[in-house]
Formats: structure tokens, sequence, C-alpha cells
């Protein structure tokens, strides 16, 4: 074999490869630049981020029950109010906004539910919860209407949270309305939610100084949540 053509043998599988290598850098630089366009752009999905859990403050927590009552010996109507700071749980969302039921819940411990009279709060630990069996209620979050996340940092909103309700051992669905006030990573406001005393199984009082109750039962939650 002649020196000219010796060369080539030797040259052109060498040139063919230093060209291969440039296609493909070529190439990968090409779809770096088109998928960094389409993130931008939104067409393609991001890696999932870590949602949210906010969890209950150390203060700033209390539930209340609230009931219409008539007493004896007054003219007019007023309400029997008894409540307790002792909540602990929080609520939790995923990377899309939704709610994480598995992670969330709140317990109050109504064995500690105080009022203005010893005497309603023995009758409604005793006869109406029945605490010594059921000593905490609870609800779950399963979702939210009229807020999404990111949770705003400042302002105030008004959304409601669905969730599972368990008092005396019943579990049924409620609705709370909520008005909630944003600042920084604190959240604090008030939920509210109403039932009657038959939807899970409690028994109204009947005792000579109360002439009447009403029917239904107002749950009332001041809530300062902190995220974990």
């Amino acid at each position: 074999m002649d020196r000219t053509k010796k060369t080539l043998v030797t040259v052109v599988p060498l040139v063919a490869a230093v060209l291969g290598a440039a296609c493909r850098e070529s190439d990968a630089a090409e779809r770096t630049t088109d998928r960094v366009a389409q993130v931008s752009a939104g067409d393609v999905a991001l890696p999932a981020t870590d949602g949210l859990q906010l969890v209950v403050a150390p203060e700033g927590n209390e539930v209340r029950y609230r009931v219409r009552e008539q007493l004896a010996g007054f003219d007019l109507p007023n309400d029997a109010v008894g409540a307790t700071s002792q909540v602990t749980g929080g609520i939790a969302f995923d990377a899309k906004g939704k709610i994480v039921p598995a992670s969330s819940k709140f317990v109050v411990n109504v064995t500690t539910l105080k009022s203005d009279k010893d005497r309603r709060d023995g009758y409604v630990r005793g006869r109406i919860l029945e605490t010594n069996q059921f000593p905490t209620v609870e609800l779950t979050p399963t979702a939210l209407e009229g807020l999404t996340l990111p949770v705003p940092t400042s302002g105030t909103k008004t959304f409601q949270v669905v969730g599972d309700l368990t008092v005396h051992g019943v579990t049924k669905p409620t609705t709370w309305q909520v008005d909630a006030k944003f600042d920084g990573n604190r959240v604090t406001g008030t939920a509210a939610t109403t039932f009657l005393f038959s939807d899970f199984g409690l028994t109204q009082p009947r005792v000579p100084v109360v002439l009447s109750v009403a029917d239904s039962i107002k749950l009332e939650y001041t809530f300062a949540l902190v995220p974990k």
C-alpha cells in the first residue's frame, strides 16, 4: 500500500470519530436547550416539591362549645359556653395543595372543658359527652374550599374546611367556616361549625334549673398554626 492510501486509512476513521462526537455533543446541547425552554414555558412537569404541614402552636388555641339555653329565674336566654386550650395536631398539604388526611388531625381533650358553672361542667362531662369513655373530640380535615397553595404570607382570607368530626364515638362529615389571618409563617383565625345533638347521639340536658336548650351545638376553634 502506498503512503497516500495508508494515510487516508488512518485519518478517515479519526475524522469520522471526531465528527460523530461533535454531533452527539450538539444534539445533547440542543436537547438541554429545548428542555430549559419547555420548563420555562411550563410544558414539562418539574419534580414535585414538598408540601406544607402546619401544626398547633404552643399558645393561641382554644376550642369552645356554644349552646343556647334558658335558665330558670332569668328573663332572657343566654349561651352556655365551655372552653379548653388542650388542642393538639395539625393539617398537612401535598405538593399540589391538597389536604393529606392521613397526616391531618386535630385532637381536643374534652375532659378539660370549663364553663362558668361547675355543675354544668360535671353534667357535660358525665352525662352528655361521657368523657370517661370518650375523652377526645377529633377533626380530620379532608378538603379545602376557597384556598389554594401557596399559603399567603400576609392578609386575610375566608374559606371552608371539610372534615370528618368524631364526637362521642360517632364520626360525621362537617363543614367549617374559616376566617384566617396570615402573618409570615403563622396562620391565626377562627373556625366554626354547627350540628345537632342527635347527629352524634348526644342527649340534650334535662335538669330543673334549665328550662330549655336549643337543638344545635356550635363548635368554635380559635387557632394559631405554625409550620412544622
